[in-house]
């Protein structure tokens, strides 16, 4: 059962489940043994609720397109009656919830078996995933010494180990592209909006968050985006409509694109030999494709965004933390390095400097949606860049000791130089994915990044299911997984 289990993508699992040959319980009985056995290297799945699980399988599954999957939440957002969530934070821990997430009724309407929690740095802030509340940091199944990523890291680790075919993540600033690149996986980040984000908040992080998944496969994706686009009753706004569904998209390639090349960072400066050498093949596979590959620059503040991104973030992490301080002392054992730091630093801003931010971001997404508009500039279709600018960081380099929040994102050596593409399509909301076409000579894996014009998540995945199927990725597997 376990060579089986581990051997599929989501949609081939549900196909055995649709004809009989597995039923939802073996594959829960599949992928806790897979987690038992894993989990104690890898420190990715956290507040398992088995009993839960089997309930559901008890009372009757959705007939949706996984029924009988076995799936796993980020522990940060998603909110769950039935999965008590910590948000990677002991202050946060054990927190229950009063109604389910829209995005939660909509994944378990596609028939998942739904059993436990991915692990997440506190406040979903950074490229790795080391939280306190945790006991120890996230590994990658790839090679244990490195980080799988942040913030959806746990999702990353848990999916790319096979202790769950595909996994909730959700892409504040790389978030779910960022675990992907660094567990050889598929992360596609939709428009801003695309999915929805009630009713506990109406936006994240100034409208930059938005959920995902983390999975072996374009088609898994599809399927799951399908399943959970739309607004839900009273957002403040919402994506543009799809013109077709994201798994009819991706039945026929796109049209011949004309793709904008970064082979550095958007600001041209180097980046790692490996990665850079990714993305260059990753440019001569499209042109092979037929599309037209053009090196350039977009046109676009990037250091203003990445300042603003910065202020907003902590505005928001230090609104967090401060409502659930409930007047108690901001602490070392409550809230680590990171965490204290950003509240330091929403107390040095203007009490106007958050709107000021926003604004900044909207015109950044106007500068970032010049590039792909033929009447103000080159009219590219796709931005091809790296996804990181190294191959996966090594454990402890991006860990929430400091108090110094703003060094940690944009001083030398910080986030920003480790992670400089991703955050630009959340302050954008354009539709953006990491595709796992690299791999470094360490054997780490490196993802190249795709983005495209607001609102045409439909030819982004069609291009990236078209990529897959010219150099197909599901075959690589991490050394530590299911075999």
């Amino acid at each position: 059962m376990l060579e089986t289990y581990g051997a599929q993508d989501a949609t081939d699992l549900a196909a055995l489940v649709a004809c009989g040959a597995v039923t939802p319980t073996e594959l829960l009985d599949a992928a806790l043994d897979a987690c038992a056995t894993l989990n104690p290297q890898i420190n990715a799945v956290v507040l398992p609720q088995e009993a839960v699980a089997r309930q559901a399988i008890s009372a009757g599954l959705p007939r949706g397109p996984f029924h009988g999957l076995p799936f796993l939440l980020k522990d940060l957002g998603c909110e769950a009656v039935a999965f008590p969530s910590h948000n990677g934070s002991r202050l946060l821990a054990n927190t229950t919830y009063d109604r389910d997430s829209a995005i939660y009724d909509r994944i378990r309407a596609t028939g998942v078996v739904t059993w436990g929690r991915t692990t997440s740095p506190e406040g979903g802030v950074g490229a790795a995933t080391e939280a306190a509340v945790y006991g120890g940091p996230t590994r990658n199944p790839w090679h244990l010494d490195h980080t799988p990523g942040g913030s959806s890291g746990g999702a990353g680790a848990a999916v790319a180990a096979g202790i769950v075919p595909f996994a909730h993540g959700s892409d504040g600033g790389g978030s779910v592209r960022i675990p992907a690149s660094c567990c050889g996986l598929f992360g596609f980040k939709p428009t801003r909006a695309r999915l929805p984000d009630g009713p506990y908040v109406g936006e994240g992080w100034a409208g930059m968050a938005i959920d995902g998944f983390l999975t072996h496969s374009v088609r898994d994706t599809a399927t799951l985006l399908d399943a959970c686009a739309g607004a839900d009753a009273g957002a403040p706004y919402h994506a543009p409509p799809l013109l077709r569904s994201h798994a009819d998209a991706i039945s026929r390639p796109p049209r011949r694109l004309r793709v904008m090349l970064v082979e550095g960072t958007f600001t041209g400066q180097a980046i790692h030999p490996e990665v850079a050498q990714a993305v260059r093949e990753a440019a001569h596979l499209l042109e092979r494709l037929g599309h037209q590959v053009t090196p350039a620059l977009p046109q676009a503040d990037v250091a203003m965004m990445m300042r603003a991104w910065t202020d907003i973030v902590g505005v928001g992490t230090a609104l967090g933390i401060r409502k659930a301080l409930k007047g108690r002392a901001l602490t070392e054992d409550l809230v680590e390095g990171i965490g204290r730091g950003a509240c330091a630093h929403a107390e040095t801003l203007h009490p106007t400097r958050y709107l000021e931010a926003v604004g900044q971001i909207h015109s950044f997404g106007r500068q970032m949606a010049a590039v792909f508009d033929p009447e103000q500039g080159a009219g590219f279709d796709i931005l091809l860049s790296a996804t990181l600018a190294e191959p996966p960081a090594r454990i402890g380099r991006f860990a929430h000791h400091s108090d110094d929040y703003v060094a940690y994102r944009t001083g030398p050596g910080g986030i920003f130089e480790y992670s400089p593409f991703c955050a630009v399509f959340n302050a954008s909301g354009q539709p953006a994915a990491s595709v796992p076409l690299g791999m470094s000579a360490a054997g780490l894996p490196i993802g190249v990044h795709l983005a495209a014009r607001f609102g045409a998540d439909e030819e982004l995945i069609a291009l990236c299911a078209e990529l897959e199927k010219a150099a197909p990725w599901t075959a690589r597997k991490a050394p530590l997984r299911v075999k």
